[in-house]
Protein backbone atom coordinates (compact mmCIF):
# COMPACT_ATOMS: atom_id res chain seq x y z
CA UNK A 1 0.00 0.00 0.00
CA UNK A 2 1.49 3.42 -0.94
CA UNK A 3 2.81 5.55 1.89
CA UNK A 4 1.21 8.97 2.36
CA UNK A 5 2.85 10.51 5.43
CA UNK A 6 5.89 12.80 5.27
CA UNK A 7 9.09 12.03 7.10
CA UNK A 8 12.51 13.61 7.42
CA UNK A 9 16.01 12.15 7.24
CA UNK A 10 19.11 14.03 8.35
CA UNK A 11 22.78 13.17 7.86
CA UNK A 12 25.89 14.93 9.19
CA UNK A 13 28.54 16.47 7.04
CA UNK A 14 32.09 15.24 7.52
CA UNK A 15 35.71 16.20 7.19
CA UNK A 16 38.87 14.16 6.76
CA UNK A 17 41.41 14.82 9.48
CA UNK A 18 43.94 12.69 7.65
CA UNK A 19 44.20 10.25 4.77
CA UNK A 20 43.15 12.14 1.65
CA UNK A 21 44.29 10.45 -1.59
CA UNK A 22 46.20 7.68 0.20
CA UNK A 23 42.95 6.07 1.35
CA UNK A 24 42.28 5.21 -2.30
CA UNK A 25 45.52 3.18 -2.31
CA UNK A 26 44.73 1.04 0.70
CA UNK A 27 46.00 3.34 3.44
CA UNK A 28 43.78 4.34 6.42
CA UNK A 29 41.93 7.61 6.76
CA UNK A 30 40.62 9.43 9.82
CA UNK A 31 37.21 10.91 9.01
CA UNK A 32 34.95 12.81 11.39
CA UNK A 33 31.20 13.47 11.25
CA UNK A 34 30.43 17.06 12.21
CA UNK A 35 27.47 18.87 13.77
CA UNK A 36 26.40 20.59 10.52
CA UNK A 37 23.69 18.43 8.98
CA UNK A 38 21.91 17.91 5.68
CA UNK A 39 18.12 17.47 5.96
CA UNK A 40 15.85 15.71 3.48
CA UNK A 41 12.06 15.91 3.81
CA UNK A 42 10.16 13.24 1.86
CA UNK A 43 6.47 13.59 1.03
CA UNK A 44 5.04 10.62 -0.92
CA UNK A 45 2.65 11.40 -3.78
CA UNK A 46 -0.27 9.43 -5.17
CA UNK A 47 1.01 9.87 -8.75
CA UNK A 48 4.45 9.22 -10.27
CA UNK A 49 5.71 12.79 -10.29
CA UNK A 50 9.03 13.69 -8.64
CA UNK A 51 9.46 17.25 -7.39
CA UNK A 52 12.76 18.44 -5.90
CA UNK A 53 13.28 21.69 -4.01
CA UNK A 54 16.97 22.36 -3.31
CA UNK A 55 19.36 25.29 -3.06
CA UNK A 56 21.11 23.74 -6.07
CA UNK A 57 18.00 23.75 -8.23
CA UNK A 58 14.32 22.95 -8.67
CA UNK A 59 13.17 19.93 -10.59
CA UNK A 60 9.97 18.30 -11.79
CA UNK A 61 9.66 15.15 -13.87
CA UNK A 62 8.03 11.75 -14.09
CA UNK A 63 9.60 8.95 -12.07
CA UNK A 64 9.63 6.94 -15.30
CA UNK A 65 11.81 9.51 -17.10
CA UNK A 66 14.06 11.43 -14.66
CA UNK A 67 16.07 13.48 -17.17
CA UNK A 68 19.47 14.76 -16.07
CA UNK A 69 20.04 17.94 -14.07
CA UNK A 70 23.69 19.06 -13.71
CA UNK A 71 23.35 20.10 -10.05
CA UNK A 72 21.20 17.18 -8.86
CA UNK A 73 23.18 14.23 -10.18
CA UNK A 74 23.48 12.38 -6.86
CA UNK A 75 19.75 12.71 -6.16
CA UNK A 76 18.68 11.56 -9.61
CA UNK A 77 21.18 8.70 -9.71
CA UNK A 78 19.84 7.46 -6.36
CA UNK A 79 16.26 7.64 -7.63
CA UNK A 80 17.19 5.68 -10.75
CA UNK A 81 18.85 2.99 -8.61
CA UNK A 82 15.66 2.62 -6.54
CA UNK A 83 13.18 3.03 -9.40
CA UNK A 84 12.40 -0.73 -9.67
CA UNK A 85 11.22 -0.62 -6.03
CA UNK A 86 9.33 2.69 -6.19
CA UNK A 87 5.58 2.57 -6.84
CA UNK A 88 4.82 6.26 -6.31
CA UNK A 89 6.33 9.66 -6.88
CA UNK A 90 7.47 12.01 -4.15
CA UNK A 91 8.38 15.53 -3.20
CA UNK A 92 11.93 16.00 -1.88
CA UNK A 93 12.93 19.13 0.00
CA UNK A 94 16.67 19.38 0.65
CA UNK A 95 18.05 21.83 3.19
CA UNK A 96 21.60 22.09 4.48
CA UNK A 97 23.36 23.81 7.36
CA UNK A 98 26.41 24.24 5.13
CA UNK A 99 27.02 25.30 1.55
CA UNK A 100 28.01 22.72 -1.06
CA UNK A 101 31.24 24.69 -1.60
CA UNK A 102 32.39 24.08 1.98
CA UNK A 103 34.45 20.91 2.31
CA UNK A 104 32.05 18.96 4.46
CA UNK A 105 31.11 16.12 2.13
CA UNK A 106 27.75 17.49 1.00
CA UNK A 107 27.46 14.91 -1.80
CA UNK A 108 28.09 12.06 0.64
CA UNK A 109 25.68 13.51 3.20
CA UNK A 110 22.80 13.81 0.73
CA UNK A 111 23.58 10.32 -0.61
CA UNK A 112 23.47 8.90 2.93
CA UNK A 113 20.16 10.67 3.56
CA UNK A 114 18.69 9.52 0.23
CA UNK A 115 19.66 5.86 0.61
CA UNK A 116 18.19 5.81 4.12
CA UNK A 117 15.01 7.59 3.00
CA UNK A 118 14.47 5.41 -0.06
CA UNK A 119 15.13 2.24 1.94
CA UNK A 120 12.48 3.40 4.38
CA UNK A 121 10.03 4.44 1.66
CA UNK A 122 10.32 1.13 -0.20
CA UNK A 123 10.36 -1.03 2.92
CA UNK A 124 13.87 -2.38 2.27
CA UNK A 125 15.16 -1.22 5.68
CA UNK A 126 18.71 -2.53 5.16
CA UNK A 127 21.48 -2.27 7.74
CA UNK A 128 24.22 0.37 7.63
CA UNK A 129 26.81 -1.77 5.79
CA UNK A 130 24.26 -2.47 3.03
CA UNK A 131 23.37 1.23 2.85
CA UNK A 132 27.05 2.05 2.59
CA UNK A 133 27.47 -0.31 -0.36
CA UNK A 134 24.40 1.14 -2.09
CA UNK A 135 25.52 4.70 -1.45
CA UNK A 136 29.04 4.02 -2.69
CA UNK A 137 27.65 2.53 -5.90
CA UNK A 138 25.71 5.76 -6.46
CA UNK A 139 28.78 7.92 -5.77
CA UNK A 140 30.96 5.83 -8.08
CA UNK A 141 28.41 6.09 -10.87
CA UNK A 142 28.39 9.89 -10.61
CA UNK A 143 32.17 10.22 -10.17
CA UNK A 144 33.28 7.69 -12.80
CA UNK A 145 34.32 5.07 -10.26
CA UNK A 146 36.29 7.47 -8.06
CA UNK A 147 35.84 8.12 -4.35
CA UNK A 148 36.80 6.14 -1.25
CA UNK A 149 33.49 6.39 0.60
CA UNK A 150 35.13 7.70 3.78
CA UNK A 151 32.82 10.72 3.94
CA UNK A 152 29.81 8.49 3.22
CA UNK A 153 30.81 6.21 6.12
CA UNK A 154 31.02 9.18 8.50
CA UNK A 155 27.60 10.48 7.38
CA UNK A 156 26.02 7.06 7.94
CA UNK A 157 27.75 6.03 11.16
CA UNK A 158 28.62 9.34 12.84
CA UNK A 159 31.55 9.95 15.19
CA UNK A 160 35.24 9.75 14.32
CA UNK A 161 36.18 6.71 12.25
CA UNK A 162 39.31 4.97 11.10
CA UNK A 163 38.29 4.00 7.59
CA UNK A 164 39.91 1.67 5.07
CA UNK A 165 38.79 0.56 1.60
CA UNK A 166 40.44 -2.86 1.18
CA UNK A 167 38.86 -4.40 3.08
CA UNK A 168 36.17 -1.84 3.94
CA UNK A 169 36.35 -1.21 7.69
CA UNK A 170 34.84 1.36 10.04
CA UNK A 171 36.57 1.59 13.43
CA UNK A 172 35.16 4.15 15.92
CA UNK A 173 37.75 6.35 17.65
CA UNK A 174 37.52 8.81 20.53
CA UNK A 175 37.73 12.50 19.65
CA UNK A 176 38.25 15.18 22.34
CA UNK A 177 35.10 17.32 22.41
CA UNK A 178 37.14 20.31 23.59
CA UNK A 179 38.69 20.71 20.16
CA UNK A 180 37.34 23.00 17.47
CA UNK A 181 37.53 22.29 13.76
CA UNK A 182 37.42 25.42 11.59
CA UNK A 183 37.06 25.35 7.83
CA UNK A 184 38.06 28.29 5.62
CA UNK A 185 36.83 28.30 2.02
CA UNK A 186 39.40 29.23 -0.61
CA UNK A 187 36.77 30.72 -2.90
CA UNK A 188 36.94 28.04 -5.60
CA UNK A 189 36.66 24.28 -5.89
CA UNK A 190 37.73 21.56 -8.31
CA UNK A 191 35.70 18.37 -8.48
CA UNK A 192 37.36 15.43 -6.74
CA UNK A 193 37.32 13.29 -9.89
CA UNK A 194 39.19 16.02 -11.78
CA UNK A 195 41.81 16.36 -9.04
CA UNK A 196 42.39 12.60 -9.03
CA UNK A 197 42.74 12.58 -12.79
CA UNK A 198 45.27 15.40 -12.64
CA UNK A 199 47.33 13.55 -10.01
CA UNK A 200 47.36 10.45 -12.22
CA UNK A 201 48.59 12.48 -15.18
CA UNK A 202 51.32 14.23 -13.20
CA UNK A 203 52.73 11.02 -11.73
CA UNK A 204 52.35 8.55 -14.61
CA UNK A 205 56.13 8.49 -15.18
CA UNK A 206 56.98 7.91 -11.49
CA UNK A 207 54.54 5.27 -10.19
CA UNK A 208 56.99 3.82 -7.63
CA UNK A 209 57.73 7.23 -6.15
CA UNK A 210 54.01 7.97 -5.99
CA UNK A 211 53.38 4.70 -4.15
CA UNK A 212 56.13 5.54 -1.68
CA UNK A 213 54.45 8.89 -1.06
CA UNK A 214 51.15 7.16 -0.36
CA UNK A 215 52.91 4.85 2.11
CA UNK A 216 54.31 7.89 3.94
CA UNK A 217 50.82 9.33 4.11
CA UNK A 218 49.58 6.07 5.61
CA UNK A 219 52.37 6.04 8.21
CA UNK A 220 51.50 9.62 9.13
CA UNK A 221 47.82 8.73 9.54
CA UNK A 222 48.66 5.76 11.81
CA UNK A 223 50.84 8.05 13.93
CA UNK A 224 47.94 10.51 14.17
CA UNK A 225 45.65 7.71 15.30
CA UNK A 226 48.14 6.86 18.05
CA UNK A 227 48.34 10.51 19.10
CA UNK A 228 44.54 10.60 19.36
CA UNK A 229 44.52 7.45 21.49
CA UNK A 230 47.10 9.01 23.82
CA UNK A 231 45.30 12.36 23.97
CA UNK A 232 48.39 14.13 22.62
CA UNK A 233 46.72 16.98 20.77
CA UNK A 234 49.93 18.87 20.14
CA UNK A 235 51.32 15.85 18.29
CA UNK A 236 48.06 15.44 16.39
CA UNK A 237 48.34 19.02 15.16
CA UNK A 238 51.98 18.55 14.20
CA UNK A 239 51.08 15.47 12.18
CA UNK A 240 48.36 17.45 10.40
CA UNK A 241 51.08 19.88 9.35
CA UNK A 242 53.22 16.98 8.14
CA UNK A 243 50.32 15.60 6.11
CA UNK A 244 49.89 19.01 4.53
CA UNK A 245 53.50 18.80 3.37
CA UNK A 246 52.80 15.42 1.79
CA UNK A 247 49.73 16.82 0.02
CA UNK A 248 51.93 19.60 -1.33
CA UNK A 249 54.42 17.02 -2.58
CA UNK A 250 51.57 15.16 -4.25
CA UNK A 251 50.77 18.30 -6.23
CA UNK A 252 47.34 19.27 -4.88
CA UNK A 253 48.28 22.45 -3.01
CA UNK A 254 48.36 25.79 -4.82
CA UNK A 255 49.52 29.29 -3.86
CA UNK A 256 46.21 30.35 -2.30
CA UNK A 257 45.92 27.24 -0.16
CA UNK A 258 49.54 27.58 0.97
CA UNK A 259 49.00 31.20 2.02
CA UNK A 260 45.92 30.19 3.97
CA UNK A 261 47.69 27.32 5.73
CA UNK A 262 50.66 29.41 6.82
CA UNK A 263 48.47 32.35 7.89
CA UNK A 264 46.41 30.04 10.10
CA UNK A 265 49.51 28.55 11.69
CA UNK A 266 50.45 32.00 12.96
CA UNK A 267 47.44 31.91 15.29
CA UNK A 268 48.63 30.68 18.73
CA UNK A 269 45.38 28.72 19.19
CA UNK A 270 45.96 26.63 16.06
CA UNK A 271 47.52 23.21 16.63
CA UNK A 272 47.63 22.23 12.96
CA UNK A 273 46.32 23.30 9.55
CA UNK A 274 46.01 21.40 6.28
CA UNK A 275 43.96 21.08 3.12
CA UNK A 276 40.54 19.54 3.73
CA UNK A 277 39.57 17.17 0.93
CA UNK A 278 41.24 16.43 -2.37
CA UNK A 279 42.85 19.85 -2.81
CA UNK A 280 43.35 22.37 -5.64
CA UNK A 281 40.69 24.52 -4.01
CA UNK A 282 37.91 23.87 -1.51
CA UNK A 283 38.88 24.43 2.14
CA UNK A 284 41.69 24.54 4.66
CA UNK A 285 41.03 22.82 7.99
CA UNK A 286 42.41 24.22 11.25
CA UNK A 287 42.53 22.17 14.46
CA UNK A 288 42.51 24.35 17.59
CA UNK A 289 41.84 24.44 21.31
CA UNK A 290 39.67 27.55 21.00
CA UNK A 291 38.05 29.71 18.34
CA UNK A 292 40.67 30.96 15.90
CA UNK A 293 40.99 34.36 14.28
CA UNK A 294 39.20 35.29 11.07
CA UNK A 295 41.02 34.84 7.76
CA UNK A 296 39.69 37.56 5.44
CA UNK A 297 38.32 37.32 2.81
CA UNK A 298 37.71 33.60 3.29
CA UNK A 299 34.35 32.25 4.44
CA UNK A 300 34.63 30.37 7.72
CA UNK A 301 32.67 27.59 9.41
CA UNK A 302 33.35 26.24 12.90
CA UNK A 303 32.19 22.68 13.60
CA UNK A 304 32.48 20.02 16.28
CA UNK A 305 32.43 16.23 16.12
CA UNK A 306 28.94 14.71 15.89
CA UNK A 307 28.20 11.40 17.56
CA UNK A 308 25.02 10.70 15.56
CA UNK A 309 25.07 9.55 11.97
CA UNK A 310 22.04 9.39 9.69
CA UNK A 311 18.67 9.69 11.49
CA UNK A 312 15.03 9.20 10.47
CA UNK A 313 12.52 11.65 11.96
CA UNK A 314 8.78 11.05 11.74
CA UNK A 315 7.76 14.57 12.74
CA UNK A 316 8.70 16.39 9.54
CA UNK A 317 5.69 18.67 9.88
CA UNK A 318 6.79 20.00 13.30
Amino acid sequence: MPQTSSFKVSAPGSTLLMGEHAVLRGEPALVCAVDARMELTVTPRTDRRVLIDSALGHYAASLDELPDHPELRFVLTALRHYRPHLHQGMELVIRSAFASTIGLGSSAAITAALVTALDHLTGLERDLPARFRQGLAIIHEVQQGRGSGADLAASLYGGLLRFTTDPVTFTPLNFPQTLTLSLFYSGYKMKTAEVLQQVEQQWHCQPELLQALYRLMGQNTRAAEKALAQGDLTELGRLMNVYQGLMDALGVCDATLSRMVYALRQDPQVLGAKISGSGLGDCVLALSRAVVNELPPHQRLDVRPAAAGVLIHHDADK
